[in-house]
């Protein structure tokens, strides 16, 4: 059982099952800062530093944001068994009117506007429970969990376990309804307070202790992960919203849920902070590789369509694709404000220097992937299902 003192509580109820009812943070007794704990946070911290200068150096940051944004919706939504992928998501943004937005695909387009939403409100309102409620409720809009009650802490008891698992199934019970509300109002005052911890910490805490509370009836998970980047943000470590741990926790998703479960069980803050801690470096130290290479692709890619295309034109198609990485010809013409000849144009200069890829394999309503600069974003090898148009476009799409 947990260790009363220091993180909660199982509580008996009506139903024969226990819940689980978290004790305000921070732990007590205190976080034991070990020799092993300095040396991760040390390593975090500088790997956090790195990579907020390495993005300063590039041309336009926002853009590697944008696509950080959208890799990190694409994998938390897959922590939680969305099956779409980056291009899917890409591909449904180049030609979105023609496609339509199927179910998996809105689930993470909610997610990017659910980031961004929340990111632009932290400009205005502190990281609070009303803040959290609104970013859940466009995190779900009209889309899995859309009934679940979007925007409002739970009235009723969730679980979690496998598929189809009843309460007294399941693996573990988060507080009762009653006791949501209080678990919440004081993770929102440790949020506000507690300004001496090292962020990092309080972020690990923070995480930690949202998905034991789990106060929704959907997209905890979510929510929690986005927590994580908006602490970092409105602290100030970063300066751009770039650190997503969703890669990290889909990785050693066993891990995760195994260091959150003793905390529970036995009050082990200890070791969930190190694997956090660990997890942060990781991450950090893997986008700021990405950055430098993002940055010598560019220089590579400008230096080659400057020699070998003539019109300014080209150079503004390039810039393009570092937001847009998978375009239509109509939108190219869009983006652009240009003709659809000159449109086409383009394309299919880019296409020739075999910067661009024709993806579908047809004559008309064709798509086209810019392959060098996805191929920085992915992540793991593609499924057979899949890998005839991975290979076709020189992409590998990220599985679950």
């Amino acid at each position: 059982m947990a260790d009363s003192t220091r993180s909660g509580r199982y509580l008996s109820q009506p139903g024969g099952y226990q819940a689980f009812l978290p004790s305000p943070l921070p732990p007590n007794p205190p976080l034991a800062v070990d020799d092993e704990m300095l040396s991760f946070l040390s390593a975090a911290d500088r790997a956090l530093g790195r990579l907020d200068g390495a993005t300063e150096v590039l041309p336009n940051p926002d853009l590697f944001v944008s696509m950080y944004v959208r890799r990190e919706a694409v994998l938390s939504s897959q922590i939680e068994g969305t099956q779409a992928s980056l291009v899917d998501v890409l591909e449904y943004e180049a030609d979105g009117a023609r496609k339509g937005l199927p179910a998996d695909v809105s689930e993470v387009v909610n997610h990017v506007r659910a980031m961004n939403y929340g990111l632009d409100r932290l400009q205005s309102l502190p990281l609070s429970l009303r803040l959290i409620r609104e970013i859940h409720e466009r995190l779900l809009a009209d889309a899995r969990g859309g009934t679940l009650t979007p925007g409002e802490f739970r009235t009723s008891q969730n679980w979690i376990g496998p598929p189809g698992s009843t309460l007294n199934e399941a693996s573990f019970i988060p507080p009762p309804p009653n006791e949501v509300m209080k678990a919440m109002g004081d993770l929102e005052i440790f949020l506000a307070s507690n300004r001496d911890l090292p962020t990092l910490l309080a972020v690990a805490l923070s995480h930690a202790q949202f998905e034991t509370i789990h106060p929704f009836l959907d997209g905890n998970g979510r929510v929690g992960r986005l927590l994580v980047t908006f602490v970092l943000c409105e602290r100030q470590v970063l300066s751009r919203p770039l650190l997503y741990l969703s890669h990290y926790l889909k990785k050693q998703r066993a891990e995760y849920y195994a260091r959150l479960q003793a905390i529970r069980d036995t009050g082990a803050w200890e070791p969930w902070v190190k694997f956090f801690l660990r997890g942060v470096a990781e991450v950090a130290t893997e986008a700021t590789a990405t950055a430098r290479r993002i940055l010598q692709l560019r220089e590579d890619h400008r230096e080659r369509v400057a020699q070998q295309m003539s019109t300014p034109n080209a150079l503004r198609l390039l810039e393009l694709l570092y937001q847009r990485p998978i375009v239509t010809a109509r939108l190219v013409q869009h983006e652009l404000n240009v003709s659809p000849p000159t449109a086409n144009s383009l394309v299919k200069g880019l296409l020739d220097m075999g910067l661009l890829a024709e993806t579908t394999g047809q004559r008309r309503n064709r798509t086209f992937a810019y392959r060098s600069y996805l191929a920085l974003f992915e992540d793991e090898a593609p499924t057979p299902s899949n890998r005839r148009r991975v290979l076709d476009a020189s992409v590998h799409e990220p599985v679950n």
